[in-house]
């Protein structure tokens, strides 16, 4: 499993943002773009007090263009070869639209460029709920927390409920709970299986909890911008959390546990028959993995030398380790979890091609 950064100064940055995050919903045509020579952009909204000013992340970028129905592609190449067309564009667009846009910043930069319609679910107030249910069970380790550009991560795994694999491979069950701030995925709580001969994890999302970030409209006030408030959504997410514990529970109860070890064991039957390079090339392209990732799976594979499903599902969750992008090396944590879900038919494309 990819290490992090440790709990408590995941608690300590989630603090710090807390105190310069802002949130506001704007009118397009109060927003204005500038874009200098050197291709920085800034955002200028016009508010009650004046004119203020914030830096845009490449997501918020991206996330503007594709607001705009402006390529991003073209997006990016006007801004570093035309900044002026850029703005011309970008601004006589915002102007003209009869739009309300959700603005996220943090530390003076424009994070998020998203719709009025979306739903707020902040890894402060997550972290502030869940962490005292993860802290109940059972002999409880954070083997892996984060705070990425785009995403939280909660992973932790509970010593007290484990399987025998094979002779003398243990797996151990735990929870691992995502959610991002910035329209980059939904808030998820997910069953972790945790392998203790190499300390992989897999990620089983068959039996996840999921809330998305889409809600009511939010209606606008007497000011043209409305601030977010955080009581203002605070019963709805008290009824989530609820939700979050019981779900925290079922992962990791004897039963559901059982069920997905049972899932992974069975890969120790599929033999890898056909050529293991073409095996791991049609796992890549299924699930679009680039050069490098798959020739890391395959020497994984090969150093394993476990030319079984299992093998694979494991070279999978351990090459993990080796990507520098944490979020990246969780979707590969998460590829192990959708591999042991395979139907007999797939495998068998997968283990016989030649």
């Amino acid at each position: 499993m990819k290490s992090g950064r440790s709990l408590v100064n995941l608690a300590q940055e989630l603090e710090r943002q807390l105190a310069t995050k802002h949130d506001m919903v704007v009118p397009s045509p109060l927003i204005r773009c500038e874009t200098d020579q050197g291709g920085c952009c800034r955002m200028l909204i016009q508010a009650k007090e004046g004119v203020e000013e914030y830096g845009i992340t490449n997501l918020a970028r991206r996330q503007l263009a594709e607001k705009l129905k402006i390529p991003y592609a073209y997006f990016e190449r006007m801004r570093a070869d035309q900044p002026g067309l850029l703005d011309r564009n970008v601004n006589t667009w915002l102007q003209t639209e009869d739009e309300r846009r959700m603005i996220r910043t943090l530390d003076g930069q424009v994070r998020a460029v998203l719709s009025d319609r979306y739903r707020r679910l902040d890894n402060f107030d997550l972290a502030e709920n869940v962490l005292p249910i993860l802290q109940k069970l059972p002999d409880a380790r954070f083997e892996s927390v984060e705070l990425t550009e785009t995403k939280m991560y909660l992973k932790v795994v509970t010593p007290r409920v484990e399987y025998e694999i094979a002779p003398g491979d243990i797996v151990q069950a735990g929870i691992v709970i995502t959610n991002s701030e910035v329209g980059q995925g939904t808030l998820s709580v997910q069953p972790l299986v945790y392998r203790l001969i190499c300390l992989n994890g897999l990620i089983a999302s068959d039996r996840a909890l999921h809330k998305t970030h889409i809600g009511r409209i939010l209606q606008a006030e007497d000011e043209p911008i409305t601030v977010f408030k955080d009581e203002t959504l605070a019963a709805d997410d008290k009824a989530f959390f609820l939700k979050v514990r019981d779900v925290v529970e079922a992962a990791v109860s004897e039963a559901t546990f059982r069920q997905v070890a049972e899932k992974m064991r069975k890969t120790l039957d599929i033999k890898l028959t056909g050529d293991p390079v073409k095996a791991v090339e049609v796992l890549a392209n299924r699930y679009t993995l680039n050069d490098v990732e798959r020739a890391g799976v395959l020497r994984q594979l090969i150093v394993e030398g476990d030319l079984t499903g299992y093998g694979l599902v494991n070279a999978v969750t351990h090459y993990s380790h080796e990507i520098a992008d944490y979020d990246r090396a969780t979707e590969f944590e998460a590829l192990g979890g959708k591999l042991i879900e395979l139907p007999a038919s797939e495998w068998k494309g997968v283990a016989e091609a030649v």
